[in-house]
């Protein structure tokens, strides 16, 4: 038996498959076209020589003479530096260019807009992360009944425009999916470097020993994560992981499935490259919708009777 005869079924599992998935995709889809802006705006505000390390070191002395901070963030795109462990709220935000506190509690930044967008990517509502996992799989049987029932008919159609971004955008399509996947079961396909906790360094001296490394001016953050003090850099693009110890810098394994899911492998590049998948399953997801709706509406005229007219007086 052909694939041609069995259209008619993969096609109504691709149909019933969306609309059963629909909320929980259209959340993780939107909310992943807003992360995919993060690398991009990351990349392009980062400033060589912006934030050299003694610089760094100084504003450690000045506000967090006790060593208490215990994380350091820093978003160049909103000229903000966050010390993590210090300040009235647990938390004290600096101006990168004049190193003054900035209060922006009244106000929506872009980093908050990110975070919260990240949390509920993850993590859907009320910490249902097994939603997010569902979904994902859900997308890639769609994918697999899309690529099932057969090559696309191009046209100036919903139908056609439907088809042709699956087609064509078919190795980003599914990409995304299988990355989000790895990134949820754990899976880096890189092995962590142990690291000795008597070697472990205090943020301030870490600062120290990573800004002889590289230029600090590219920090995303630094951090005691899982027993070792790692940092993200971005550093011509690449968003490099260090492991900073007192015995040096080692830069950890590429995290692929990460950076080709986040779009932090190439700046900018790397970040469009994720935007447009996004914008690509958004038109998927409405040009999928509108046939369904349509032919609801033409079943629903067909099952009506005809209006006969009352015969005139």
């Amino acid at each position: 038996m052909s694939l041609l005869s069995w259209k008619p079924l993969l096609l109504r599992l691709h149909r019933w498959t969306t609309l059963v998935f629909a909320l929980p995709l259209a959340w993780v889809i939107i909310t992943g076209l807003i992360l995919s802006v993060e690398p991009i705006v990351q990349d392009l505000g980062t400033k060589a020589g912006s934030l050299p390390a003694s610089r760094l070191i100084s504003l450690l002395e000045e506000h967090d003479k006790e060593g208490k901070v215990r994380a350091i963030t820093v978003r160049a795109y909103e000229d903000r530096l966050t010390l993590q462990g210090v300040g009235p709220g647990g938390s004290l935000d600096l101006a990168i260019s004049t190193g003054q506190v900035v209060d922006d509690s009244g106000r929506t930044l872009l980093s908050d807009v990110f975070s919260t967008s990240r949390g509920l990517h993850e993590h859907f509502i009320l910490d249902q992360e097994w939603v997010v996992i569902a979904s994902t799989f859900a997308m890639l049987v769609l994918i697999g009944l899309g690529v099932l029932m057969g090559w696309p008919r191009l046209r100036n159609s919903v139908s056609g425009w439907h088809q042709a971004v699956a087609w064509f955008g078919l190795p980003l399509v599914i990409l995304s999916p299988l990355t989000g996947l790895a990134i949820a079961f754990g899976l880096t396909f890189a092995t962590p470097r142990p690291q000795d906790r008597a070697a472990l360094p205090p943020i301030r001296q870490a600062v120290q020993i990573l800004g002889e490394k590289t230029d600090l001016s590219g920090l995303i953050w630094l951090r005691n994560r899982g027993g070792r003090m790692l940092a993200r850099v971005n550093e011509g693009g690449v968003f490099q992981v260090y492991q900073v110890s007192i015995r040096g810098v080692i830069p950890a394994s590429s995290n692929w499935p990460r950076a080709l899911h986040e779009g932090n492998f190439a700046g900018a590049w790397s970040g469009l490259m994720v935007l447009l998948t996004s914008i690509g399953m958004m038109i998927l997801m409405g040009t999928g919708l509108t046939l369904w709706l349509r032919r609801t509406f033409r079943k629903r005229n067909r099952a009506r009777p005809p209006v006969v007219p009352a015969p005139a007086a």
